[in-house]
């Protein structure tokens, strides 16, 4: 019966130090995962914030201020400027577009005598107009332009017709996105 116990014994020893010697093999390896992870020199992570303010949120024309005709011209001025912490892409567009004049009255934004934007309510919508081609700085405020016109060749089709509508902004930061992409 020795030798059964001898024997009991030195497999009992075995995998008792098969164990100790697993367990020294998890914590080494953990370790590493750990610091491999963890310890990486110089990396700099910094976040930001998006922020446009555009006109402090007037309206460009009131409701009721004009009653449109063929041949007239609405010229109303108004800012956009970056409240962000960094430098930003940014587009205008129409939103929220109701009324029978949304697709009579030309609409043109422009800064200067640069035209941004060309089109009617119902075409400058956020899925089609693109960014802007320049940068906004932070800080930075543009005056810019829109113009109403009512098209002489439409006569009075658009009589006893309404344009409801929010000019709207929308920026992204410039780091790392040379695509100018919004989403």
């Amino acid at each position: 019966m020795g030798n059964k116990q001898n024997k009991t014994a030195k497999k009992l020893t075995c995998a008792i130090l098969l164990a100790v010697f697993l367990a020294i093999c998890l914590c080494i390896t953990t370790y590493a995962l750990v610091m491999a992870h963890v310890s990486v020199k110089e990396n700099r992570f910094q976040t930001g914030s998006v922020n446009i303010n555009l006109n402090d949120g007037k309206p460009v024309i009131e409701e009721h201020e004009f009653l449109f005709e063929p041949g007239m011209t609405v010229k109303k001025g108004f800012f956009i400027q970056n409240e962000s912490t960094c430098e930003v892409y940014y587009k205008l567009y129409f939103d929220k577009v109701a009324g029978g004049l949304a697709n009579v009255l030309e609409i043109t934004i422009q800064e200067g005598d640069k035209i941004l934007y060309r089109g009617t309510a119902a075409s400058l919508s956020n899925a089609k107009v693109a960014a802007a081609d320049d940068v906004l700085g932070v800080g930075e405020r543009r005056e810019l332009t829109i113009l109403f016109h009512y098209p002489e060749g439409a006569d009075n089709s658009g009589q006893n017709q309404t344009l409801t509508f929010e000019l709207s902004a929308k920026a992204v930061q410039t780091r790392n996105n040379d695509k100018k992409e919004f989403e």
